[in-house]
């Protein structure tokens, strides 16, 4: 199972689902981050926290800890 988290820089993906639950879930998907968007890795910071997305034509950052509750193919 590959989580966002694990994208390199430049790689593009497709959501395949999302894990946790309640308002964290929600947050998530507010951001447009739903099954069957395509998401694009710009940039990851220095430490690796967070990670710059292109999706749904706008960027948009998240932390790492998010990032692993999103499944990727």
């Amino acid at each position: 199972m590959r989580t966002l988290k694990d994208v390199g820089v430049g790689e593009t993906v497709v959501v395949k689902s999302l894990r946790g639950e309640g308002p964290v879930k929600r947050r998530i998907m507010d951001m447009g981050i739903t099954k069957g968007v395509e998401i694009q890795v710009r940039k990851v910071a220095p430490l690796g926290d967070p990670m710059e997305l292109n999706l749904r034509g706008y960027e948009l950052s998240v932390r790492k800890a998010d990032a692993e509750m999103i499944e990727v193919e």
